[in-house]
Parts: structure tokens; C-alpha cells; sequence
């Protein structure tokens, strides 16, 4: 089992850190590292089930973009850095990156077309702080796939049901549109992706 640090680090001592070939997958948040639930059942089918599809929207589109097995993006705040379920990165802006050949380090949304995040228990985590960190990095596409409908009223509705939303950034600032049951959903990065929630959700 790997010891956590129990005082409050720097995103450095983070990465310094963080173990080689970890069966676990941590994050730091205001300086404290996290363990993160490891994606089981459904919340992992769904992962890997996105991770598929839009890679074959990057591999056929012939857009300059990959889907890397791990990284870590840092928010402009410096006592923060997440790793997401799924993301999808520019290949020529990425050369841009100081980190990213020796850390797989992403401090740039122009580095990032998509970033996914499928809902665990910590939901207010994706709904809340990931949302406006990678609104104010500037990530132009930010997915929450909230499967059991866990987020809270004021972000999915009364009554609560699975409901993915799908953030764009519009001048500045995540616009946010929904999508349940058989609706296709709407991505600007990859338009000519053909899915429905029920379809992500496992339920075609």
C-alpha cells in the first residue's frame, strides 16, 4: 500500500511523488493527494467504451489528435492536478508542452480538444471544481457522463436520471448542453460521432 503524505504539497512534490506503475490512480486537490475510486463495473465499461469510439473518430476524421493511456493536467492553480477518465489531445499543439515528454504534463488547454470524466461518488468534484478549472484553462470541450444520474438537482434536474452533459467554451465561458435516453449527442469536437446516451450508457 502506498503512503499518502498527509500535509499539503506542491504539484511538484505531487509528480515527485506519485508511484511508478501504481494500481491506484491519485490526484491532488488544494494540496492534498487524493486516491481515487478505480473505475469497476459499468463506470469502467463506459470508459473504455468512449475511449474506443472517439479514437476512431480521431483515426478516421484524420484530425492530428490521440488519446494518451495516462497523464496529468495541472489547472492554473498550482496545488491541483488531475488525471480524467478520457482525453483527447492535439498532437502538434502539444509539442508546445514543457512537461509532456519527460512528466505527461498538460498546462495548456490549447493542448486539449476533449476531456471526459465519468461520474463516481465524488461527483461536486466533476460538476464543480474540474468544471471551472478546465473552463479557466481554456479546454474548449469538457464531458460529464454521469451514469447513475448522481449530480446534484441544480446540475441534472428534479428528477434525477443519467444525463450526460457536454461543456463547450463559448467566448470564455462553458456552455452547457444535455443529453438522455435516445437523444444523439452533440459534440463539437467530433460532429460526426453517432451516439445516444442509452448507447453510452450501455442500454442501446
Amino acid at each position: 500500500m502506498i503512503q499518502a503524505i498527509s500535509k499539503p504539497v506542491t504539484f511538484d512534490e505531487f509528480i515527485d511523488w506519485y508511484p511508478e506503475n501504481s494500481s491506484q490512480r491519485y490526484e491532488l486537490h488544494n494540496g492534498v493527494i487524493v486516491e481515487m475510486p478505480k473505475p469497476r463495473g459499468q463506470h469502467s465499461e463506459i470508459a473504455g467504451f468512449l475511449s474506443l469510439e472517439l479514437g476512431l473518430q480521431c483515426r478516421n476524421s484524420q484530425c492530428p489528435c490521440f488519446i494518451p493511456k495516462e497523464c496529468v493536467v495541472k489547472p492554473f492553480r498550482g496545488d491541483s492536478g488531475y488525471e480524467p477518465d478520457i482525453i483527447v489531445c492535439d498532437r502538434l499543439a502539444i509539442n508546445n508542452e514543457p512537461r509532456w515528454e519527460t512528466s505527461s504534463i498538460i498546462t495548456m488547454g490549447s493542448s486539449v480538444r476533449l476531456i471526459v470524466e465519468v461520474v463516481s461518488s465524488n461527483w461536486r468534484n466533476d460538476y464543480l471544481i474540474k468544471s471551472a478549472d478546465y473552463e479557466e484553462m481554456g479546454i474548449p470541450e469538457y464531458w460529464i457522463v454521469d451514469y447513475l444520474g448522481l449530480g446534484g438537482r441544480r446540475f441534472i434536474g428534479n428528477p434525477k436520471q443519467p444525463t450526460i452533459s457536454i461543456y463547450q467554451l463559448i467566448d470564455g465561458e462553458y456552455q452547457v448542453s444535455q443529453f438522455r435516453g435516445n437523444t444523439p449527442i452533440e459534440s463539437p469536437a467530433f460532429p460526426e460521432l453517432k451516439l445516444t446516451a442509452e448507447q453510452i450508457f450501455g442500454n442501446p
